[in-house]
């Protein structure tokens, strides 16, 4: 995600790291000394000063995450690993921010003059503007939503289709027991804070941060308050509401921006609540993701597919999240649209069928052990990242060559994606790896992509909490007997006794281990009773409830698995407006000139229909032309408008459209007609027969034709002949 409030001190924003901000990474409290290091890193400026301070940084940043690593591994006390860990995500985005500032891309990039294109020509515009817009909220304008279009449909292609996915489409409204089960409604909680009198909202962890940033920073601070302060800051993630009230208070705090007062910290759910139904009885929320849909489906999903585990299940779907700052247009919003897959296997094989078709795809890697050291990404193959024990399971190798033939195909820039994977202490609580397709745009590098390894986390929960066992069963290679154990129940006292709460006793009993049973059995002979503890409600089982334990040799053939899941999570939003971002481009020949290098697969409209002048004769032409581009089923946009031929180009061309045909005088007056074929990067036209210019354009859009063929073949068009 975004990162939150900066250090004013590292002066984020201007991309500039100061001699006096290096010093401040080691001598900034006594546990981060390094004078060594430090010297050698001065003696490495007097040369090449970036490179130096490139160097002397990811050295800080090594240096930090050993000491994280030596502190962990002698169990030090934790309030110490905290502070060590929260420096070390200091120096890291020091070095990132550092890094960005080198590259031209980025810092010359004009991006209010990018964010005014995309609203001046709706490709998508704040929601309800004319009632003053609501934040985190946006409408795809007729541009923006053919693109999500395209962009759904060709993920569709690349991902569904090729992998013969199990697509489904679920409910946005979720029951709360769902997602208590999932950890949605306990972990999705911040506690936020109000203007007195704005009623604006802030959180208000961020705020405490800043507060105390600011006073870190304050060259009037002592020694003892810094030390002070940066124990607060190593404390911050886990207080709770009356700690961050009382540290909000003793550090005098006020609301940002107007200096107002602010009120107690409230707890704040990230899920927009609801009710399900007219009584209002039934809880609920607005889904904050699509996978549990496919979680809770699963045994439908493994019966359609004959029971056979590896397979894969996805979803596209909107998701909710009801953010206390969006901000960022398209990158933090409170409404967005998912593509998410669930990959399940056996937990005992993580091996991907396919990897071998991705075994040599080079991308850009950026792994957990060169963070902690502070070394760059590296580019590697697939097959050298799973052989050097990189990525641990060939199934996860698998999607991120998939998600980066993916994204390089919707027209991602490559040098700018990196795969990122999640240090322990970022990691979501139901995963055990994760890796994020980052894509760097003006913002910075921005998570668009999730690839987590989630174990077996969803099922498990999902099974305890509604008692349905969410399992798969395995082939043995040969045949197995097993010892069974279970107990034969006697239902009828079992129902009479607990009625309602009966089918959750006799399900908690059936699934009981055999150690249990021993002492379920050892204890009704003993004390004639035994006692269990479901969902918190305690139960007294008797001998009349129980006939007798049973213990008896099976032969099986196959072994019971709880699947574990493979998750590829992508936020389309955010795909979006970076490879918006990554195929804007201005004309050198003139300034004002805007225009977009999209993908012709990807474009809104793949061509345009213009004809010279309003002159009547071409009317029949333009009607010939649309119908048949129709039958090819191909967008296009028929611009008869007032207004030079070339205004109109750049018209097309500034959203997008790869391919222009102009109706001209020569169409009219020569046989057989011929019409210009224009292409939108190069500007360049050829002059091509009417009646095969929509099967043309239909190749040149499905690549099953290059331009370079089109010119080969018919020569550049020169100018018309015919001037009426």
């Amino acid at each position: 995600m975004l990162p939150c409030l900066s250090r004013k001190a590292t002066s984020l924003r201007t991309y500039h790291v100061s001699l006096v901000c290096v010093r401040s990474i080691f001598f900034q409290n006594k546990l981060f000394k390094r004078p060594t290091l430090f010297t050698r890193s001065l003696k490495a400026m007097s040369g090449n000063e970036d490179n130096s301070l490139i160097e002397a940084l990811r050295s800080s940043v090594k240096e930090q995450g050993d000491l994280v690593k030596k502190l962990k591994e002698e169990k030090a006390d934790e309030i110490q690993i905290q502070q060590a860990v929260r420096e070390l995500k200091h120096r890291k985005k020091l070095l990132e921010d550092k890094e960005l500032s080198l590259d031209t891309r980025f810092t010359k990039f004009d991006r209010p003059k990018f964010e005014d294109f995309l609203k001046r020509r709706f490709f998508f515009a704040p929601a309800f503007e004319i009632y003053g817009g609501v934040a985190g909220l946006y409408d795809y304008g007729p541009s923006g939503c053919a693109i999500e279009a395209n962009v759904l449909n060709l993920w569709r292609s690349h991902f569904v289709l090729e992998e013969q996915m199990l697509e489904i489409k679920s409910t946005q409204l979720t029951p709360h027991v769902v997602l208590k089960a999932s950890g949605h409604v306990d972990r999705f909680t911040d506690y936020m804070v109000k203007d007195v009198k704005t009623g604006e909202c802030y959180r208000a962890d961020h705020l405490l941060k800043a507060v105390i940033e600011g006073i870190i920073n304050n060259k009037n601070t002592s020694d003892e308050k810094k030390k002070e302060c940066e124990l607060v800051l190593a404390q911050l993630d886990d207080y709770d509401q009356p700690a961050l009230s009382a540290k909000l208070k003793e550090y005098g705090a006020k609301f940002p921006g107007t200096n107002n007062d602010i009120t107690e910290p409230a707890e704040f759910n990230l899920m927009f609540g609801t009710s399900i139904g007219p009584t209002g009885l039934l809880q609920g929320f607005l889904r904050p993701e699509t996978a549990q849909g496919i979680f809770v489906n699963f045994k439908r999903l493994l019966d359609y597919n004959n029971g056979k585990l590896p397979f894969a299940s996805a979803q596209i779907g909107g998701a909710f999240r009801n953010e206390i700052s969006p901000r960022s247009g398209l990158l933090r919003v409170r409404e967005f649209t998912l593509a998410e897959i669930e990959h399940f296997v056996d937990p005992s094989d993580k091996s991907h069928p396919k990897f071998e078709n991705v075994e040599n795809v080079q991308v850009t890697m950026l792994p957990g052990s060169y963070q902690m050291s502070g070394k760059p990404a590296l580019n590697v193959t697939l097959k050298e990242a799973y052989d050097t024990n990189v990525i641990n399971s060939t199934a996860v190798g698998y999607f991120i060559g998939r998600v980066h033939l993916f994204l390089c195909k919707i027209g991602v820039d490559p040098t700018r994606l990196r795969f990122r994977q999640h240090l322990a202490n970022e990691m979501a609580h139901y995963a055990c790896d994760c890796w994020d397709a980052e894509i760097k745009n003006s913002y910075g590098w921005i998570e668009c992509v999730g690839i987590a390894d989630r174990a077996c986390y969803d099922l498990s929960v999902h099974t305890k909490s509604s008692g349905v066992k969410l399992v798969a069963q395995v082939d043995l290679p040969q045949p197995i007997t097993v010892q069974v154990t279970e107990p034969v129940l006697n239902k009828a006292p079992i129902g009479k006794c607990f009625k309602k709460d009966a089918k959750q006793v006799t399900e908690y009993l059936t699934n009981l281990a055999e150690t249990d049973i021993n002492e379920l059995e050892n204890s009704l002979k003993e004390k004639g009773s035994y006692k269990i503890n479901v969902e918190g409600q305690e139960y007294t089982i008797t001998k009349d409830m129980v006939k007798e334990v049973k213990r008896y040799e099976k032969e099986v053939h196959v072994r019971e698995v709880e699947p574990h899941v493979i998750e590829p999570s992508f936020g389309i939003g955010r795909i979006i407006y970076s490879l918006l971002e990554h195929n804007f481009h201005v004309r050198e020949e003139d300034v004002q000139r805007t225009w977009l290098s999209l993908p012709a697969l990807v474009a809104p409209v793949k061509c345009s229909v213009l004809p010279l002048s309003k002159n009547k004769e071409f009317d029949s032409f333009v009607k010939t032309l649309s119908s048949e581009l129709n039958e090819y089923d191909i967008s296009h946009r028929v611009d008869d408008s007032a207004g030079s031929i070339g205004r109109r180009y750049a018209r097309t061309d500034e959203i997008g459209i790869p391919f222009g045909v102009t109706i001209d005088f020569d169409t009219v007056n020569k046989q057989p007609s011929t019409v210009t074929l224009r292409e939108r990067n190069s500007m360049k036209q050829v002059r091509i027969p009417i009646d095969v210019l929509a099967k043309s354009v239909s190749d040149l859009v499905h690549g099953r034709r290059t331009w370079d063929n089109m010119v080969e073949e018919y020569g550049f068009f020169s100018g018309q002949e015919s001037t009426k």
